[in-house]
């Protein structure tokens, strides 16, 4: 693993979780860190330089779990020793960025999968079976929302320095999730917003795009920080119209399914396990089942993932973006 910083260790304890996937060594770049965290994970080999781990360890891929500006030079790296790349989300900085990875792990043959986590919640997963089901008919509007005012830049005070923050950190997460929901998108408007005055990047965004060519998907994220009579972080909030019913996703990972034959009630939640943050339950249990079926993809199955995949969500964050800037909307 590259990396040990606040979203590594819940990665190395979804790793625990699995049969078949054993971390042997740590980077980063400060010694002293990667030490530390093999200790706690008992993993044998620690690292300062990312080039040794690659030339003295023989791996089966390496998972990148640092900071996004690291993310190219490191998934180019393993792809011109052959190794295969996890990465986190979101894949980079830029959209040409993110496309070299994809290209040098193409033309390397070795496959790039992207650690993105969020569709794997569980209620989110249940919201997909009851969609394909058919109970709510044709979708035709839909709003997904995550607006919180819990103070995210306190455990992840790096937050606070980026250019591009929420688009960015969780527009990546949602966007993924309305293009596992409803599609690929045909046209894309955004807007946004910065409250807090000690923050660098946007922290308010809402994004309306029209979705698999017949449903429009406003997205709605928030991290304003300010009182919420509501405050469910870290869920995602659905709510779905279809031309026979409705279908929400609410607090408490509740999916309620309304037809003409009435209200139906179901409740979606996360599996437990015990290395949990609980102020992020859904989050970070969700690793568990991502990861699982990155192993799936390394081992020659299907993965969700891949870079080519996550490559149209990082297209739609960065025409976020330009859709912003310039007031317009974007056509695909």
């Amino acid at each position: 693993m590259f990396g040990t910083g606040f979203w590594a260790r819940y990665q190395l304890a979804g790793w625990r979780e699995l049969p078949g996937a054993e971390c042997v060594a740590l980077y980063n770049r400060s010694i002293s860190k990667a030490h530390a965290i093999a200790r706690e994970f008992d993993i044998r080999t620690a690292y300062d330089n990312p080039e040794e781990v690659l030339e003295k360890e023989k791996l089966d891929f390496v998972d990148i779990v640092t900071d996004v500006d690291h993310h190219e030079p490191f998934v180019k790296m393993a792809a011109e020793r052959k190794v295969p790349v996890v990465c986190q989300k979101p894949m980079a900085p830029t959209l040409s960025q993110a496309e070299g990875m994809v290209e040098a792990c193409r033309s390397a043959r070795v496959p790039l999968l992207i650690n993105e986590n969020w569709r794997w919640q569980a209620p989110l997963r249940g919201l997909k079976r009851v969609l394909e089901s058919g109970a709510i008919g044709t979708p035709f509007r839909t709003r997904i929302d995550m607006i919180s005012g819990f103070p995210v830049f306190r455990n992840q005070p790096f937050l606070r320095e980026l250019d591009r923050f929420i688009l960015m950190d969780l527009g990546s997460h949602i966007l993924d999730v309305a293009r596992f929901l409803f599609g690929e998108a045909s046209t894309l408007y955004c807007q946004t917003r910065k409250v807090h005055s000690d923050v660098r990047g946007e922290d308010v965004a809402t994004v309306m795009m029209r979705m698999g060519g017949e449903t429009t998907v406003v997205v709605e994220l928030a991290y304003a920080e300010n009182p919420l009579e509501r405050e469910c972080f870290p869920q995602t909030l659905v709510f779905v119209e279809g031309d026979k019913g409705s279908l929400e996703l609410a607090t408490d990972y509740w999916i309620r399914v309304t037809t003409a034959n009435g209200t139906t009630a179901e409740r979606f939640a996360p599996p437990s396990y015990s290395w949990v943050d609980p102020a992020y339950e859904v989050v970070h249990s969700s690793i568990v089942a991502c990861q699982a079926n990155l192993l799936q993809g390394l081992n020659g199955g299907l993965a969700e993932t891949t870079g080519e995949d996550n490559l149209r969500t990082m297209r739609l964050v960065f025409a976020s973006y330009d859709s912003a800037a310039n007031g317009k909307a974007v056509v695909f």
